[in-house]
């Protein structure tokens, strides 16, 4: 009842708290933890988590990661095939970086004690994955391996005295002065305190934005509040019409739409329409092993053909060794009756990655000084059109290190000039947020899915506009700050998707069916400023 008392009123001083490190690091995903453990070698740092530290994108991750690490494997070999993945929108400077960095960072984190999994003989295990031309995907524990390695690395953080962190810490603002970032505005849960944390240097780890859509893979927390906070402070996003729908996520009457690994179809797995047919070897010379893009489209077109859903089987391989393989999806699929070796799974596609972001340079700096961004929040110029299996905890353990070693070498400490607002948690608004976030998740997914048009993205992005209209002056409520967030994300990817005017990886248009060269380029949006173009760098 005492914050919702203070609602429009003067905050006592008790509820406005400041504090000082010198590295402000948001989210605690595998990229968050990662710059937050470098960091602790050159200064404090303040690790701030929106919810617990282990609920991120990360710690679900059930692929692996993807190195060239087996003997007849090369990272010019795995760059390639990430550049056909990316539908040649990749930046080939920040790819051949994720490559030959991420073998060497593999190569630390296992001498360090992360134990991937082995053979009997004590030879690393290595997986395929749709879109690699060899076996390069590192697991741990079998489907478990973002838990494992995010739990790695939360050990290691929670070791360092340099760290202090920070649970149930919303971020609300990043404070921007003169084009300098001094820090972030964030809301603690528990208590409602606004906690102003200064610093020499911010890094977002905030990770994705696919619980946008009605239907995703994510943790509840990925509603891309840190892609909104840096757009609102005024960095230059990139590619955000690019949203990557995971093909295989299981696909039953108002449960959660579960993940099912890439992983499973990589090691032999068929999709079957309703009729018990196979399809992919038909749409694909890489049948089910097709880059994610293409599959997701062909299960969706199958979908629409039938009226009904596909189906993942294992049948015909009459391996009992995957049991232990993927125990967690195993598992998983029992509570609901389904057998994962003998029974047809039912599978559709659900929002899963964001394959756009803050636009940054190859040292995660974004285009405002001080604040830099990695992981699946920031676009690197990795992903190009459609991340590659298994290579985002890749660029998180590449680009997570980077912007440390840059960020590192700030030295702002120039105090606040303004004064800076409160924002305070109000229940009366809960429903509010609630009834308006579930009508835009309808319409990201209906309008602004998996396959677009033209005419269906005008419609959604006047919904969209009409929202946002109603909240353009949220004050100090917590929750309309929230549905501002909501809707400026919304209207970025839908005007980025109405621009794209082709169809190339994530972004599928009907009225464009095909590629087009003269759209080979990134999509900048800056907000005040009219859309730009930038070119692929490939050299």
């Amino acid at each position: 009842m005492l914050l919702l008392s203070l609602i429009n009123q003067e905050v006592p001083y008790h509820l406005m708290k400041t504090l000082r490190f010198d590295f402000i690091v948001v989210g605690s995903g595998l990229a968050g933890l990662l710059a937050a453990f470098h960091a602790a070698d050159y200064g404090t740092v303040a690790l701030i988590s929106k919810s617990e530290l282990d609920i991120s994108n990360s710690y679900h991750a059930q692929g692996g990661i993807a190195a060239a690490i087996g003997e007849d494997d090369s990272p010019i070999e795995h760059f390639e095939d990430t550049l056909v993945a990316g539908r040649n929108l990749c930046d080939h400077d920040a790819v051949q970086l994720l490559v030959n960095e991420g073998l060497e960072r593999v190569k630390e984190l296992i001498a360090q004690g992360m134990d991937f999994d082995k053979d009997v003989d004590g030879q690393l295990i290595l997986g395929l994955e749709g879109g690699h031309s060899k076996r390069r995907i590192l697991h741990a524990d079998g489907d478990a391996t973002g838990k494992m390695m995010t739990s790695f690395m939360l050990k290691k953080v929670l070791d360092r005295s340099e760290i202090t962190t920070y649970e149930y810490c919303a971020a609300l603002k990043i404070i921007v002065e003169d084009n300098l970032c001094k820090g972030i505005q964030a809301l603690q849960y528990l208590d409602g305190t606004n906690l102003i944390f200064l610093g020499k240097s911010t890094i977002l780890a905030t990770g994705g934005l696919s619980r946008l859509y009605s239907r995703s893979t994510n943790p509840y927390t990925a509603t891309g509040d840190g892609i909104a906070l840096a757009w609102q402070a005024g960095a230059r996003l990139a590619d955000m019409e690019f949203i990557q729908f995971h093909p295989t996520a299981l696909s039953l009457p108002g449960e959660e739409a579960y993940l099912i690994s890439e992983a499973v179809r990589g090691e032999g797995a068929h999709l079957l329409d309703a009729n018990g047919v196979r399809f992919m070897p038909e749409v694909h010379p890489l049948a089910e092993l097709a880059p994610r893009d293409i599959v997701a489209s062909a299960i969706f077109n199958k979908m629409h053909q039938t009226g009904s859903n596909v189906y993942l089987s294992l049948k015909h391989l009459g391996n009992e060794t995957l049991i232990e393989r993927f125990h967690s999806i195993v598992a998983h699929l029992k509570t609901f009756g389904i057998n994962l070796l003998e029974d047809l799974v039912p599978i559709a596609p659900a929002a899963h990655y964001m394959v756009g972001g803050i636009r940054t340079d190859i040292w995660g700096q974004t285009t405002i000084e001080g604040l830099f961004a990695c992981g699946e929040v920031a676009s690197t110029g990795v992903m190009g059109a459609n991340r590659l299996a298994s290579n985002s905890l890749l660029e998180c353990l590449v680009y997570g290190k980077r912007a440390v070693e840059k960020a590192r070498h700030l030295t702002n400490d120039k105090p606040l000039k303004n004064p800076l607002n409160p924002i305070l948690l109000n229940a009366e608004t809960d429903q509010s947020f609630l009834e308006i976030k579930n009508e835009l998740a309808n319409i990201m997914s209906n309008q602004v899915g998996i396959v677009r048009n033209g005419t269906d993205m005008e419609s959604a992005l006047k919904r969209i506009e009409s929202i946002a209209a109603q909240f353009n002056n949220p004050g100090t409520d917590y929750n309309y700050h929230k549905i501002v967030n909501l809707t400026d994300i919304c209207r970025i990817i839908t005007l980025s998707a109405l621009e794209r005017k082709e169809s190339r990886g994530g972004h599928v248009r009907t009225d464009y069916p095909g590629e087009i060269e003269e759209q080979l380029h990134h999509i900048i949006q800056e907000k005040g400023k009219e859309i730009q173009y930038e070119a692929v760098r490939t050299s």
